[in-house]
């Protein structure tokens, strides 16, 4: 076929060129060189006025004499380079411009509740608290500070900045509050009430509590934090993978060999176009099932956040826990002062009566402060992103199809190009995409997985099976609670009316018979949401 083809293109440029004559006028690349110019793909000067035989071109090869040169190949080498990544960022414009608004969104709402926290906690101590409020001033700040740190992925935990917290603020507590006529509070005494604050334990469960609440909500938003960057990487790093040579041929052969013979109108055939996209992005194309798992790993996430885990609650909530710690160590002051006698001896004492600080009601520490939370709007951004997220499933599986849609294709045209000839339909061997399928492609060899491409993928598996792992030993915590509990935390769930089918919540209408159901789907349904099942579930089940 190609070698008729060529003869038959052949014929009508003779005719062509027989015409022109005819007419007066001598065979011309006039069209090649405006085509040349009009697409900036390279000087001018490299195209020759008139066809003529060329034998030194590597791609575009033609018995019949053509308007290409050798130097002119290396030009359209470097555009199908250029346009190929541009084309990849037109696709990725609308994703990027998701993943980076809701980006943004989060880390202005994280750090204005933080903000908003950190500012109600210090107004608890000068409220209440205001024999220490000065001195607590600077604990509360790095409490708040490394929360921020570790939600932004930074290498500490949030128990040891809770911990951390309450090992500076108990000789506050101590020396202001429960013994206020301690006169000499030495550095070494000092760092004897730190170092023994955890073998006291003079806040008792509060402490602990404090770090069980923050966990659960700040591990979501953290890993939150950490898929948006993630993403971001994806996408950024995708735009700039490398063409192979074959590529690089393959995409030359495909879009402007047809201007060597004087076709410059003329388009790829659509199955043609599939197979040369295929290859060329068939690493990208192995992205997709880690990028399947990340979206609903990010809808996870999201659901976490939204529920009992909101970070919302969870940060304003501190003032409280720290309010609760302090007056359970008011309240258990004489002991408190007689074990910290023996262990660290005893202070220095003004003279004269001594008050002990005074328990100022928790309304009274409240009272002043009004806090007002961008929380629905939120939410309303959380459902926009994750809607536009689940729509993204598909992105790198559908990839080839997307960029050989619209203009680079003929799909209205009763003839197309099919790399050597224009023809009125492809008809060699339309592969599927991913790298196995490309050992079949008719149009360039693939060699193997990009190996930036191979590194992305394995950070994609590595933080969906963080995420998995953590999502089953909630599922293994609630089945056993359940278990124990004879069903009742089972009936709770089920009547809860706090959730609703915007938070990605289970409806009604989405009853599933568990009685059909193995033990560990059945633990699954009780707490999670449709999408929530279809993935954690399937992840336990293989």
């Amino acid at each position: 076929m190609a070698a008729g083809g060529s003869r038959g293109l052949l014929r009508l440029w003779l005719l062509a060129a027989a015409a022109g004559l005819a007419a007066g006028r001598a065979p011309s690349c006039h069209e090649v060189r405006t085509a040349f110019q009009l697409q900036q793909i390279g000087p001018l000067k490299l195209v020759p006025d008139v066809p003529t035989a060329e034998s030194d071109l590597q791609i575009c090869q033609d018995r019949a004499p053509t308007c290409c040169t050798k130097k002119m190949e290396e030009s359209y080498q470097a555009a199908v380079r250029r346009e190929r990544m541009q084309s990849i960022q037109a696709l990725n414009f609308e994703l990027k411009y998701m993943i980076a608004g809701h980006t943004t969104a989060f880390q202005e709402a994280f750090e204005s509740f933080l903000r908003l926290a950190e500012n109600r906690t210090r107004s608890l101590f000068e409220t209440a608290y205001r024999p220490m409020a000065k001195e607590a001033a600077e604990p509360v700040k790095e409490l708040f500070t490394d929360m921020s740190l570790y939600i932004l992925g930074a290498e500490t935990t949030v128990e040891n900045a809770v911990l951390r917290f309450f090992d500076s603020l108990f000789p506050l507590v101590y020396s202001r509050l429960i013994n206020p006529g301690i006169t000499d509070l030495s550095e070494d005494y000092t760092e004897c009430l730190r170092l023994t604050r955890q073998d006291i334990n003079p806040f008792g469960r509060y402490s602990k509590n404090m770090v069980t609440e923050l966990l659960k909500s700040l591990w979501a938003s953290r890993m939150l934090s950490r898929a948006l960057s993630l993403g971001t990487e994806v996408i950024n790093n995708t735009e700039h993978t490398a063409l192979t040579k074959e590529c690089s041929r393959a995409l030359v052969r495909m879009q402007y060999c047809p201007h060597c013979q004087g076709l410059t109108l003329i388009r790829p055939c659509v199955g043609y176009c599939l197979n040369v996209m295929r290859g060329c992005l068939a690493s990208v194309s192995e992205l997709d099932m880690q990028w399947r798992e990340y979206i609903s790993a990010l809808e996870y996430l999201t659901n976490e956040m939204a529920s009992s885990h909101d970070l919302e609650m969870a940060l304003t909530g501190i003032w409280n826990s720290i309010n609760e710690a302090i007056l359970h160590a008011q309240l258990n002051g004489p002991q408190l002062s007689a074990t910290v006698d023996k262990v660290c001896g005893e202070p220095k004492q003004r003279g004269g009566n001594l008050s002990s600080g005074r328990i100022m009601p928790l309304k009274e520490a409240t009272e002043a402060q009004t806090l007002v939370l961008a929380h629905t709007g939120l939410n309303s951004k959380r459902r926009e992103f994750i809607s536009y997220m689940k729509r993204s499933r598909t992105f790198y599986a559908s990839i080839a199809e997307r960029l050989c849609d619209g203009d680079l294709v003929m799909r209205d045209s009763s003839t197309c190009w099919n790399g050597e000839d224009v023809v009125e339909s492809y008809t060699s061997r339309i592969v599927s995409s991913g790298l196995k399928a490309q050992s079949n492609n008719p149009e360039l060899k693939v060699r193997g997985l990009d190996p930036l491409i191979s590194n992305l993928i394995d950070k994609l598996q590595n933080f969906n099976q963080l995420v998995a792992e953590k999502a089953k030993l909630k599922l293994e915590r609630w089945t056993s609670q359940d278990a124990g509990s004879g069903g009742g935390r089972s009936e709770e769930l089920e009547t809860s009316g706090d959730c609703d089918d915007e938070d990605g919540c289970q409806g009604s209408g989405d009853r599933i018979h568990t009685a059909d159901l193995p033990p560990w789907f059945v633990g699954c349904y009780w707490f999670l949401s449709p999408v929530e099942l279809r993935w954690l579930c399937w992840k336990l089940s293989i």
